[in-house]
């Protein structure tokens, strides 16, 4: 079910209204969970059979690895677990993009790949809830959490509609304490909860889905396009994840907030960051954080020699760059990003000394203006390779864009601005959705957090009207899938 249908319109009020007429914490859960499985069946009805798999699995693995005496017994527990939920990502995720590699490896070698291709299509935030149940199992190993006992509250845990296809990536310190508790009805939460929903339904209907109507076209036929077309595609492009893929992450915190039920911030203005280490630490949030406790850190993290810090910055993302899909584009965009990081990681010094022989202060206005254009730029650079999903579609587009920005400096300073100037008023209709969609961010984000502070009924019913009507008349009436539900 997508958080921006009709279905949805129904579904939200239904199933929060049940829930808080259930007098009991038990049955509350189990219509929760039974409420998320039909969620979850809208896609593909049979598909809530893997889940229910793992779940069985990670349930027992759990009870199982707390009743251990010995840590090595405890491990093989904890592998089997791993195993299965690695085992169904790899099958359903992975199997026909190995497939076609070894077809191509053998077919260079002039031999025939005799192992079939299957007609798999991937469920629905697979590597979502397979990252979270991963995380209940090792946290239990670690003995961070205990073994939940009842079947029904663990796999609500796992299945929690809000954030079961696209996140947040949640631990089990979070999540599972709150759903033993008996959440009271309260109306500031439910209005902070719409509040949030509305905010999201904002970024993805009224700026992505319209963002996306202009990148698309360029995306999916570059050929067709010009370098400058191209270059704008690919900020249509930038703004478009973030405000699809952000305001995914507020529809789901808000929905969970109504219920009472606290989620993990997902994103934090991450486009403002000086730096690429923190604009992971403000972008998908739950996802960078579970990779560095999950995978960084016991690799050694930053506690080991240079050498061995820098690798495992680089396995860290490319597998980051795997895991957001069976493609290689996928991985050059997460090698994109380790590179980025292993230059920061080893010019700290030369940039301070840099910052300083040009005199400018590391906390002016004027060196955080510097640093957020070049964060920016590096990553909407690589959200190319990201978007383009196929390489050749993606060196074709930089080569264009390069050629043609490169050719337009030839000329002089005088000379780029004028082509600039050009440009921008052949372009003028859709910069003109760029400043809206800025300031609209920018000013509605400023009056959603001062309302969330101060609790004035006549202000915060103007801002719902105002929302709403922005989503009503300037919001993309087609239903537009969200971009993370392909992972």
């Amino acid at each position: 079910m997508l958080f921006n249908s009709i279905h949805f319109l129904f579904f939200f009020p239904i199933i929060t209204l049940l829930y808080f007429l259930l007098p009991k914490q038990k049955q509350r859960v189990i219509m929760l969970l039974a409420a998320s499985c039909y969620f979850y069946m809208f896609f593909i009805p049979i598909y809530v059979l893997i889940l229910l798999f793992t779940i069985v699995i990670d349930y027992y693995a759990g009870i199982w690895i707390e009743k251990q005496q010995t840590k090595h017994r405890k491990k093989i527990f904890l592998i089997c677990s791993l195993v299965a939920n690695i085992g169904v990502l790899a099958f359903f995720k992975y199997y026909n993009f190995l497939n076609e590699n070894i077809t191509e490896l053998l077919r260079l070698s002039g031999h025939n790949n005799p192992i079939p291709y299957l007609d798999i299509i991937l469920p629905i935030g697979l590597s979502f809830h397979t990252f979270q149940a991963m995380s209940y199992t090792i946290e239990v190993y670690r003995g961070n959490q205990a073994a939940e006992k009842n079947f029904f509250t663990y796999a609500l845990y796992v299945m929690f509609y809000p954030q079961l296809v696209a996140g947040p990536i949640e631990r089990p310190q979070n999540i599972l304490p709150q759903l033993h508790e008996k959440k009271p009805f309260d109306v500031e939460k439910l209005l902070s909860g719409i509040q949030l929903i509305v905010w999201g339904l904002l970024k993805k209907a009224v700026i992505a889905d319209r963002f996306a109507a202009m990148a698309d076209p360029v995306f999916n036929q570059p050929q067709g396009h010009s370098g400058w077309e191209m270059l704008l595609a690919t900020y249509f492009f930038t703004i478009q994840i973030y405000c699809d893929f952000s305001g995914y992450s507020d529809i789901a915190i808000g929905s969970a907030r109504v219920l009472g039920i606290d989620l993990m911030k997902n994103f934090n203005t991450p486009y403002f960051s000086v730096s690429i280490a923190e604009f992971w630490k403000r972008w998908h949030i739950s996802l960078s954080t579970w990779f560095r406790d999950y995978l960084y850190i016991p690799l050694g993290g930053n506690r080991t020699s240079k050498i061995k810090v820098l690798r495992n910055i680089l396995l860290v993302f490319l597998i980051s760059g795997l895991w957001h899909g069976a493609s290689w584009c996928f991985v050059i965009w997460g090698a994109l990003h380790a590179v980025y990081l292993i230059i920061e990681t080893v010019t700290v010094k030369q940039r301070e000394k840099l910052w300083k022989w040009i005199r400018i202060k590391k906390n002016s206005l004027l060196y955080k203006s510097i640093a957020i254009f070049i964060t920016f730029n590096l990553v909407a650079f690589a959200w190319i390779f990201f978007r383009a999903q196929q390489i050749p579609v993606a060196l074709y587009m930089v080569k264009t864009i390069g050629h043609t920005l490169l050719s337009s400096l030839s000329g002089g300073i005088i000379s780029f601005m004028t082509i600039l100037y050009t440009q921008a008023f052949n372009h003028i209709q859709e910069l003109g959705w760029v400043l809206f969609a800025v300031s609209a961010l920018a000013l509605l984000s400023e009056a959603r957090f001062s309302f969330s502070q101060v609790s004035i009924a006549w202000k915060r019913k103007l801002y719902f009207i105002v929302v709403l009507m922005i989503i009503i008349l300037m919001g993309k009436s087609e239903q537009q899938q969200f971009i993370y539900f392909q992972f």
